[in-house]
């Protein structure tokens, strides 16, 4: 599948009243930020700025309780990627170099000097595949229970040629028109997004009604079922060993245990096995530890980025929270 191009002809896309944050026109979409810290970044000038980048589904809204913990000591910024959030979504061309290119044009255009990237899932891959590809704009990547796969994994995994025959007729079916609205209108009941929620959340009280709603409302959008659908027909990318090699800046991962849908422990080893230049902590947390456990999260990465990226000491920083 193509990646969306940047189109220097295309007219630019109306810029509606920021809801939550600031609008930004890039390659003829929308993309909405947010943006805090201001102070800190005239107080601490030597420090990165940071930037949030949400998983499957969610948004920057997800990064609600680290922006208003971090905007103290940090310049902070959250982006919704292409396809998500209050970003435009259009109905095909998504790949994680769209993702990749939208990140590092972000950094370059709005942000304007280096940053350390940080991303929970799919936003962990995103912001891995930014640094290990454009490290003139990339300090350090912390990837908070991210995905994507190594090469050893596929190999191991690879089915035989019914198996993928099968498996690609199943997503043509699936991901045909019908079939998807239908997959996409249960997907997005709010009992639906509570349910899943509270099965990979460790402390279910940080499941609340404002959480479910700011999961619930991307999905009312227009363009949602169609983005949806395309955004499973996505392409890979390169496997996270690849990136690896390629690149250079600290590392930090934080994985929440509890995630039922990883096993950390085996992930981490695999990323120790490729890269020296890294810190690893594992928490009681579910797939989204940064919100499950933020204050736990904040600390780690506060601390991190001034020690592996600044160079100052964290002991000479009062503990957050």
């Amino acid at each position: 599948m193509t990646a969306i191009e940047p189109n220097p002809t295309m007219p630019a896309p109306v810029i509606p009243a920021a809801h939550n944050g600031a609008y930004w026109a890039w390659s003829g979409y929308r993309v909405h930020y947010v943006h805090a810290g201001e102070s800190a970044k005239t107080q601490y000038p030597e420090r990165p700025p940071l930037l949030f980048i949400h998983g499957f589904g969610a948004s920057t809204d997800h990064w609600r309780k680290n922006v208003a913990e971090l905007q103290s000591a940090f310049e902070v910024y959250a982006l919704d990627l292409i396809g998500f959030g209050r970003s435009s979504k259009p109905s095909g061309g998504y790949s994680p170099q769209l993702w990749r290119d939208q990140i590092n044009s972000f950094i370059k255009t709005i942000i304007g000097r280096p940053a350390v990237v940080a991303g929970n899932s799919i936003g962990g891959y995103s912001s891995l595949y930014t640094g290990a590809t454009c490290p003139e704009n990339v300090v350090g990547v912390c990837m908070i229970n991210g995905v994507g796969s190594f090469s050893e994994q596929q190999a191991e995994s690879a089915p035989n040629p019914i198996q993928k025959a099968m498996g690609e007729l199943v997503k043509t079916v699936v991901l045909s028109p019908l079939p998807s609205w239908t997959i996409f209108q249960f997907v997005r009941k709010k009992s639906y997004i509570r349910k899943t929620l509270e099965q990979v959340y460790v402390n279910k009280e940080e499941v609340t009604e404002q959480l479910v709603e700011d999961l619930y409302r991307p999905a009312t959008d227009p363009d949602a079922a169609a983005a949806f659908a395309a955004l499973f027909k996505a392409e890979r990318g390169e496997y996270v060993d690849t990136l690896l090699a390629e690149m250079t800046c600290p590392l930090l991962l934080i994985w929440g245990d509890a995630d039922p849908w990883m096993d950390t422990y085996s992930r981490g080893a695999l990323f120790q096995k490729y890269y020296n230049n890294l810190e690893a902590h594992h928490i009681n947390a579910g797939h989204c530890p940064h919100d499950d456990a933020p204050a736990e999260v904040d600390a780690l990465l506060r601390n991190w980025v001034l020690k592996a990226v600044v160079g100052e000491s964290a002991s000479q920083w009062v503990p957050l929270g």
